[in-house]
């Protein structure tokens, strides 16, 4: 019985977070990103080079833009028509732009991104324990076989392909899930580890990262009993991310933790948790993430300097 409630609820699990993983819609950038019609037009017709990138500038000076090209130009995606977010990426399969774009996967057939990072993560999770538990569970009758401990019938080459089944996929995923274990807590994606994204100032492989507590947050949110469950709880709303630089950008406007973003229109707002909720969250500086009385003390000179932000977490 304990057996069967067990296998049962590992299998619920697994089946949740696949289903959720294949279903949910990667998000693309909103409409903010997107160029405006005389920009376009003004684009199409400046001859490419500094010209254009003047036109690209103007048009992302209120946006959280961090990142740049090899060049240091200003990302834009000629396909989409926008000034591409940071960590977003197009899709050649799915020929759209995918925020925080981490791979596309073949195995659900949909680009793995910040609306369904959490939900593949615990896929791997779920299809590794259910894999492991099948393992687990038939070594016994595995090993009988071996030693003709069970009845001669074509049952015991069941018993068999299962066990080599489990134990392989077992393998693979152990390996998959380590890796995307060590992204989160690195605050990566499999796009960044092949290319470090490049700032203004410089190309810094660890520019998002905030700290192992804060990756982590970042991607499974604030309430533990949602972390288990295939439901959306990361933080931020996936067009822009807390660094750990210190160098603010000068053509960027000055908000808490070098980040924010600061428009003109006070109603403008940004898909799921505005930036200046969700990042000032991660940024806020508690007795929970300090160890010594001198980094709360460091953390405490970031909050109040808006073009310092938080140092890395040991």
């Amino acid at each position: 019985v304990v057996c069967l409630v067990a296998y049962h609820i590992f299998f619920m699990l697994f089946v949740w977070s696949y289903w959720k993983t294949i279903f949910t819609l990667p998000m693309n950038p909103s409409k903010e990103f997107h160029l405006s019609y005389s920009d376009k037009e003004s684009l199409e017709r400046e001859p490419r080079g500094e010209s254009q990138q003047e036109v690209l500038r103007r048009a992302a000076k209120d946006l959280p833009i961090y990142t740049r090209t090899m060049s240091g130009a200003i990302r834009y995606c000629d396909r989409c028509h926008l000034v591409k977010p940071d960590r977003c990426h197009h899709c050649s399969v799915c020929d759209k732009c995918i925020l925080k774009m981490d791979h596309h996967c073949p195995w659900v057939n949909n680009c793995v991104g910040f609306s369904n990072y959490k939900f593949f993560l615990l896929f791997l999770a779920y299809s590794l324990v259910y894999c492991l538990f099948i393992a687990a569970t038939d070594l016994q009758y595995f090993i009988k076989f071996w030693t003709n401990g069970l009845p001669d019938t074509q049952a015991k080459f069941h018993i068999m392909f299962l066990f080599f089944a489990a134990a392989m996929f077992s393998v693979s995923l152990s390996s998959l899930f380590g890796y995307h274990c060590w992204l989160v807590s690195k605050n990566k994606s499999t796009l960044e580890v092949f290319r470090a994204p490049i700032f203004r100032h410089r190309t810094d492989k660890n520019g998002f990262s905030l700290g192992f507590s804060k990756n982590l947050r970042q991607v499974f949110g604030d309430e533990k009993k949602y972390w288990l469950l295939p439901v959306f709880s990361s933080l931020g709303d996936g067009c822009s991310f807390p660094t750990c630089l210190v160098n603010q950008d000068p053509e960027q406007a000055s908000t808490p933790g070098g980040l924010g973003s600061t428009s003109k229109n006070e109603n403008h707002l940004f898909p799921a948790k505005p930036l200046r909720d969700s990042q000032s969250h991660l940024l806020t500086d508690t007795p929970s993430w300090s160890e010594t009385s001198a980094k709360a003390e460091k953390g405490k000179v970031g909050m109040n300097n808006p073009a310092l932000t938080m140092e890395n977490e040991t």
